[in-house]
């Protein structure tokens, strides 16, 4: 049996797998070491997780997590869950999760779209390109994070149409100086920008929503995926935003000569797929 986890900013699936499947399933909030010191992701697996998950012994701990690309970093998460649940622990970036999820053992173009946004040239085994996310500030088109960003600017501008930006203020209930003490001054606005960006979603038919969801979209495909040899391998997508504008996707990828043959919101079965296949059930 085997721990399996896998986290992006805003939240972590937790998974005790064996051979015949799920024994159980657990939701967290995410876990970051970019944003989380050693002592936060501590308290967040001892308070938040059920007494079961420590109960049931697992042979390893295999967690896929945002903001896991460095050493340092790894040995952040690494520390914490072996304190925590006294198993040895492998740490790999969510980036690889994907990878692996999508495409097992096959070669491909793996990318995900969620809170933030990355990608990669998987051969198989390990990834061999990436074009750097450089996070919800440089980077990250295509995001939750990046959506939000882009239409809380044209509120607070004053560009976003009148009946979309007091809907919008009234259903969150908060105000422009809150939204600026909060992205300012608290820490991983990322989730906020986010969260906000679901109401785009919700209004998806309206002019300017379709054409902002679907430049920033653009600019994913543009600035990430036209750096790979696009044209001689699948594209495959992970993530809650992929698997909300899988159609808007498929539209400019169609647009841009790019094939997407998948598209899924979540990667823990693609997970347990893997790692069964690697005999480690």
């Amino acid at each position: 049996m085997i721990l399996l986890a896998e986290s992006g900013s805003t939240k972590t699936e937790w998974c005790l797998v064996n051979e015949d499947g799920i024994i159980e399933r657990y939701l967290t909030d995410g876990i970051n070491p970019y944003f989380q010191s050693r002592r936060e992701i501590s308290h967040i697996v001892r308070l938040q997780l059920p007494p079961v998950f420590f109960k049931l012994k697992s042979n390893t701990i295999y967690f896929y997590g945002a903001g896991c690309s460095s050493t340092e970093k790894k040995d952040i998460v690494k520390a914490s869950l072996e304190a925590q649940f006294r198993t040895p622990a492998i740490v790999e970036s969510d980036l690889v999760g994907a990878a692996r999820s999508l495409f097992g053992n096959e070669q491909g173009i793996a990318c995900i779209l969620g809170t933030g946004s990355n990608s990669c040239f998987y051969d198989g085994d390990t990834i061999v390109k990436n074009v750097k996310s450089l996070g919800y500030i440089l980077g990250d088109e295509g995001s939750g994070a990046s959506l939000g960003k882009a239409f809380l600017a044209d509120c607070l501008k004053g560009l976003a149409p009148e009946e979309l930006a007091l809907p919008f203020f009234e259903k969150y209930r908060i105000d422009p100086e809150q939204i600026m003490d909060y992205i300012y001054t608290k820490p991983s606005p990322n989730k906020l920008l986010s969260v906000l960006s679901l109401f785009l979603y919700e209004h998806l038919e309206h002019p300017y929503v379709k054409d902002l969801v679907y430049q920033n979209l653009k600019s994913f495909f543009v600035r990430n995926i036209l750096q790979y040899d696009y044209k001689n391998y699948p594209v495959r997508f992970v993530g809650s935003l992929a698997n909300m504008y899988a159609k808007l996707l498929k539209e400019i990828a169609k647009e841009l000569g790019v094939k997407i043959d998948f598209i899924h919101d979540n990667p823990i079965n693609g997970l347990i797929a893997y790692h069964k296949s690697k005999g480690r059930l």
